[in-house]
């Protein structure tokens, strides 16, 4: 493990002639590499924490887009699953389209306080108008940070590029618009160099404006770290906390937005939490650029996790969000927890057993209440005669009742199942296939 202390970091500002690719962290050549602090981030929990969507911006970034009735239906849901006091508490919207704007009118004209519908524009003023025609009160802006983005991709400097930024930024403040700047690559940016100057110049025009400027701070490439030892710019607590601290954001302010291309977006969205931003920016589903972003599902059950009450927010919404993809024709990968079909359901004999017992002992909490998701099993080479008779306590009560594991007529059943399997099956069977097991070992003698 490599150890760094802050007194190696570039302070030279945003004047630096040169791009700062950081390559110690990101050698290109080798995935990027983790750097350690000797003294941790600090827990810095915001007094209050709430999620923000970006279904209808990241979200169709990486599939075809939506019309404009699935927009509709889709901000329904995510209405009712955020609840009254607004757990989900905003969504942003692209505005470059007339389907863009249509959609924009159509979920307005539904009347929901919450989730505030925003707009996302990219740093010029000829699309901060479009911020204007559609007479938001609030727009997030790109304006990506870090020097891979600066140099090679916009092909300038780190001047120019705040310039222009600061440029939009002011014309969202003389209108009395609020300002969300998504710190783009913010992971693989040069912070001090950089990041640390332009957020406090934000903060700065934000107080004389007399508007609160919010920060995004994107991990664009999924490169964070969720350790409180990990540095800059990979840490998400180190970067949470630097934001807060040192840029002075307040909690309120900032959002974490997260990518899942190194398999740690929950992670660093719990981290976020932690270490001091009140907003975490998902997708449903979790659908989203490349890898995904942050799964609105997991960040309702980590709000509730964290803050120790469902706050109004309407769990069983998360099981009907998934059916509608399914009906539309989205794949919902059967492993993904909380909407995959194998989300529950076990296929292991051993694990049925324990929850024929009592579910509490392989179930996480009360998937029947909270997601209107029983406990299942699916029936294979390895369910057992306990997987058979679970089966049947949902699917056949009357004749399950009473029944017992050693019953002979079960036996039977498992008995025929496994020759299935000797023959040279291997899938699982379709209730209609076990209903038919079930039938031929529970007939009446003749």
């Amino acid at each position: 493990m490599a150890w760094l202390t802050r007194s190696t970091e570039n302070h030279t500002g945003t004047s630096t002639p040169a791009p700062n690719y950081s390559r110690e962290v990101f050698p290109y050549s080798l995935p990027p590499l983790v750097q350690f602090e000797a003294a941790p981030a600090s827990l810095d929990p915001a007094p209050d924490i709430w999620i923000t969507d970006t279904t209808f911006r990241d979200g169709q970034q990486s599939r075809a887009p939506y019309s404009v009735e699935q927009i509709a239906e889709l901000y329904t849901f995510l209405h009712r699953l955020g609840g009254p006091r607004g757990r989900i508490r905003q969504t942003e919207f692209f505005l470059y389209t007339a389907k863009d704007r249509e959609a924009v009118e159509r979920c307005q004209d539904l009347g929901y306080r919450f989730p505030e519908i925003t707009g996302w524009i990219r740093a010029t003023l000829g699309d901060y108008e479009l911020v204007r025609a559609a007479g938001l009160r609030e727009t997030g802006i790109l304006t990506s940070i870090s020097d891979y983005h600066i140099f090679k991709k916009l092909g300038s400097n780190r001047e120019r590029v705040i310039e222009s930024y600061l440029e939009v930024v002011d014309a969202a403040l003389a209108d009395g618009v609020v300002p969300r700047c998504h710190l783009e690559d913010s992971t693989r940016a040069d912070f001090y160099g950089v990041v640390l100057p332009f957020v406090q110049t934000l903060m700065e025009r934000g107080r004389q404006a007399g508007i609160q400027v919010k920060v995004r701070f994107p991990d664009t490439l999924g490169v964070g770290v969720p350790d409180p030892h990990a540095s800059l710019p990979r840490g998400i607590p180190q970067l949470t906390h630097a934001l807060r601290r040192e840029a002075g954001v307040p909690a309120e302010a900032l959002e974490f937005h997260g990518q899942n291309d190194l398999s740690a977006i929950v992670p660093n969205a719990v981290a976020a939490w932690l270490y001091g931003a009140a907003a975490n920016n998902g997708t449903l589903l979790g659908i989203g650029e490349r890898s995904g972003n942050t799964p609105i599902e997991a960040l309702v059950f980590w709000l509730i996790g964290l803050t120790g009450e469902t706050q109004g927010i309407e769990t069983p919404v998360i099981s009907e969000i998934a059916d509608f993809y399914r009906s539309i024709g989205e794949p919902v990968d059967a492993r993904l927890p909380f909407v995959g079909e194998n989300f529950n359901v076990t296929r292991a004999g051993i694990h049925a057993d324990g929850l024929i017992k009592d579910e509490e002992i392989y179930n996480p909490f009360d998937t029947a209440a909270l997601l209107n998701r029983p406990p299942g099993v699916a029936i294979g080479d390895k369910s057992g005669a306990a997987g058979l008779l679970m089966w049947m306590r949902e699917h056949r009560p009357a004749e399950a009742a009473g029944l017992g594991k050693r019953d002979p007529r079960l036996l039977a059943a498992l008995a025929r199942l496994m020759t299935e399997y000797e023959d040279g099956r291997v899938t699982s069977l379709a209730d209609e296939e076990v209903h038919a097991l079930l039938d031929q070992a529970f007939a009446p003698p003749s």
